[in-house]
């Protein structure tokens, strides 16, 4: 079982490629939150996460607010921000600029993404970035947002990166306008290139950090974690998946609570309460009938659990007004 790949299916991970920027030094460009244009970009998703690749030259990227340090973007590297958090594309670090909404939409008579082009008369330094969103669930249960930091920033060294920032890029440069399956194109591109953005970070995090991707490389985390995802209807209690792992109950509770910040039963039962959502929206499947599929021994049992985790009865998750 492929944990990552399973949790991004689940939380249906969706990608869109906005807009095409050719700017020339001195510039800056500001992001409004992206939950404050989620409407327009992305009515289906819960919650948004701004991307930007850097295609040619270099640049600045910085949230708009707090402390984070501004990071150099060069050719190829790509900047992205899991918590939906305002953001600042510029020349030179500090520079800020008024964000626009309005020119966020999903246009009805034109394909994206949008040519955008900044400072076009300046002879200063030339750059042209790639930007875009990606679009997610957060209900029931989304274990890898919490676990990746404000700003995850993917450099060129990367040598699994390189082709697909290239690929991407040529796919937008070379862009005929109104060719039919450009959006498609771009949209699974640009999903392809999140996966490998958090595979590049998964391979980069230090051996002493504690998180849910982290817990992914662990061995007995890892095996835990790809047992609850690939079988997750199976009757799991504590001292089964510690046995799973080779380790005590104990060790194993805590081990695995380290990385993923929850105990291990209570990861079990989100998780499962994620996949029967997402059965709620996409099969016509009875509740009888989910309750089965994620370990549930009865429609009442599964009901109850699920008005807990997200607040209402699965006939009005399913209604699409939970």
């Amino acid at each position: 079982m492929d944990v990552l790949s399973d949790v991004l299916n689940a939380v249906r991970l969706s990608g869109a490629v906005f807009f095409d920027v050719d700017a020339r030094a001195p510039f800056v460009t500001e992001s409004p939150p992206p939950q404050a244009i989620a409407g327009s970009v992305k009515a289906d998703s819960e919650h948004l996460i701004a991307f930007h690749v850097v295609a040619e030259g270099s640049c600045w990227a910085y949230p708009a607010e707090g402390d984070q340090p501004p990071v150099r973007m060069r050719r190829g590297e790509i900047v992205i921000y899991p918590a939906g958090d305002a953001n600042v594309l510029s020349s030179e670090p500090g520079l800020r600029a008024r964000a626009n909404p309005a020119l966020y939409y999903d246009p009805p008579d034109r394909t994206l993404p949008f040519p955008v082009v900044l400072n076009r008369r300046s002879d200063g330094e030339h750059c042209r970035m790639v930007c875009g969103f990606f679009g997610c669930d957060t209900r029931p249960f989304n274990p890898l947002l919490n676990s990746l930091p404000p700003l995850v920033h993917v450099p060129v060294s990367e040598e699994s990166w390189r082709w697909m920032t290239a690929l991407l890029d040529q796919a937008v440069h070379e862009r005929v306008d109104e060719s039919p399956g450009q959006e498609a194109m771009l949209t699974k591109l640009s999903e392809l290139m999140f996966l490998e953005a958090l595979r590049a970070h998964v391979a980069s995090l230090p051996p002493e950090t504690r998180s849910w991707m982290s817990g992914l490389r662990d061995p007995q985390v890892g095996h835990a974690l790809r047992l609850i995802h690939g079988e997750y209807a199976q009757p799991w209690t504590l001292d089964r998946l510690a046995r799973a792992t080779a380790m005590s109950r104990t060790s194993f509770a805590g081990r695995f609570t380290e990385f993923v910040g929850i105990p291990p039963m209570t990861y079990l039962a989100q998780w499962r309460m994620q996949v029967a959502a997402r059965l709620m929206r996409t099969t016509s499947m009875g509740v009888a009938q989910i309750a089965a599929e994620v370990g549930y021994q009865s429609e009442s049992a599964l009901s109850r659990a699920f008005k807990r985790a997200v607040g209402v009865p699965p006939s009005v998750w399913r209604d699409g007004a939970g």
